[in-house]
C-alpha cells in the first residue's frame, strides 16, 4: 500500500515512520511506499520505499506532488501549535484549517478518480474541549474550544467525519492530549513544561514550571501515541460511529507525581514552581477523562507512571 504522512518530520511523525518501515500497518511489508512531507529538512531515509518531499503540505503545488499517485492511508500530523497559531492567526488559519479542508478534498477526489477510497488518520487535540471542563470528560463531552488550534481541529474532525458519511474518505480523528518528551524546547506548544519537566531532570537543569505541584494533566508517551495512530488505521471500517472521532486513554495525573517519579529515576531535581495563569487554566486543571467508546475500540494508555517516565526518556534520548 501507498502510504502518505504529514509533518513526517516532527516529534511524533519520526517515530510513526520508523514504526510503519519495520512493522508496516497490518503486518510488516504491507507497506510499499511511503511518503513524508515536512517543512524541515533531512527527511531522506535509507530505503527504497521513502519518497521524500521537504515542503508545506498546505501548498497546492506541493499537495498535488504528494497526490500523482493514490494514496491507501493517510497519517495526517502536521499543523501549526497552538500558542504559536494564536500569536500569528493568519498562518494558523492558512495551515491548521485551509490547509486541512484542501488536503481532505483533494484525497476526496481520488475516491472519485480512481475508486480508492483513502483511510485517513487525523491527529486531533484535547483542545477542542476548551478551557472551561466539565468534573469528568467521557465521550458524550461536548467540544467547546477556546482558541482557534483547537477550532480548527474541531472543524477538521468534523468535516473528515462527512467525506466518511459521503463515501469518499474513511475518516478516524485522535483527540491528542501533549506528547512527552520532546528533546528540543518549544516556543509553540503551551503544553511545553510536560516535556521540560522530563528534559531537564534528566539533564538535572533548574527548571521553573509554570504550573503548580498539584496541577493535573492528561499524559501520554510518543510510543502509545504512534501505537494509537497506527491502531486507528487497523481498526476495520464496519460498525466504528459516525463522528469517527475517539479521545484516547490517557493517564491522569498531577505534576508532582511526575517530579516524584523523576527524582527516583534521576535523584535530586531541580524544578521549582512559578504558575502562569494562561497555561495553569489551559493545561493545568483537566479533570479525569475516560472515553469508554475509545477503551472498547481498543485504545490504550501507557499503563503506569514508570512505563510512561520509561517512554518518554527513551523519546528524549533517542530524539
Amino acid at each position: 500500500m501507498r502510504v502518505l504522512v504529514t509533518g513526517a518530520g516532527g516529534f511524533v511523525g519520526t517515530a510513526l515512520v520508523e514504526r510503519l518501515l519495520r512493522e508496516g500497518i497490518a503486518a510488516a511489508g504491507d507497506v510499499s511506499e511511503l511518503v513524508l512531507v515536512d517543512q524541515s529538512p533531512g527527511l531522506t531515509r535509507d530505503d527504497a520505499r521513502v519518497t521524500s518531499l521537504a515542503g508545506d503540505f498546505s501548498d497546492s503545488q506541493t499537495l498535488e506532488r504528494l497526490l500523482l499517485k493514490p494514496v491507501d492511508v493517510v497519517f495526517h500530523l502536521a499543523s501549526m501549535p497552538g500558542a504559536q497559531a494564536e500569536r500569528n492567526p493568519d498562518e494558523g488559519d492558512r495551515v491548521n484549517l485551509w490547509g486541512t479542508l484542501r488536503l481532505f478534498d483533494r484525497l476526496a477526489m481520488q475516491a472519485e478518480e480512481y475508486g480508492r477510497v483513502a483511510r485517513v488518520v487525523f491527529a486531533s487535540s484535547v483542545a477542542v474541549y476548551g478551557e472551561s471542563l466539565p468534573a469528568f470528560i467521557d465521550e458524550h463531552t461536548a467540544p467547546c474550544p477556546t482558541i482557534s488550534y483547537g477550532v480548527h481541529k474541531l472543524t477538521g474532525e468534523l468535516v473528515l467525519a462527512d467525506w466518511t458519511r459521503r463515501g469518499k474518505l474513511d475518516g478516524r480523528s485522535l483527540r491528542l492530549p501533549g506528547i512527552v518528551a520532546r528533546k528540543e524546547r518549544s516556543v509553540g506548544h503551551g503544553s511545553a513544561f510536560m516535556s521540560e519537566i522530563f528534559r531537564t531532570a534528566q539533564a538535572h537543569e533548574a527548571y521553573k514550571c509554570p504550573v503548580s505541584p498539584t496541577a493535573t494533566a492528561w499524559w501520554m508517551s510518543r510510543a502509545c501515541c504512534v501505537e494509537n495512530l497506527l491502531h486507528a488505521a487497523r481498526l476495520p471500517s464496519d460498525g466504528l460511529h459516525a463522528g469517527r472521532f475517539w479521545t484516547p486513554p490517557v493517564l491522569h495525573l498531577r505534576v508532582n507525581q511526575i517530579v516524584d517519579a523523576l527524582a527516583k529515576r534521576f535523584g535530586r531535581i531541580g524544578i521549582d514552581f512559578a504558575p502562569v495563569e494562561w497555561i495553569e487554566r489551559l493545561f493545568g486543571r483537566q479533570p479525569p477523562l475516560v472515553d469508554h467508546r475509545a477503551i472498547k475500540d481498543g485504545f490504550l494508555n501507557d499503563g503506569t507512571i514508570e512505563n510512561l517516565v520509561e517512554c518518554a526518556i527513551e523519546a528524549l534520548s533517542n530524539g
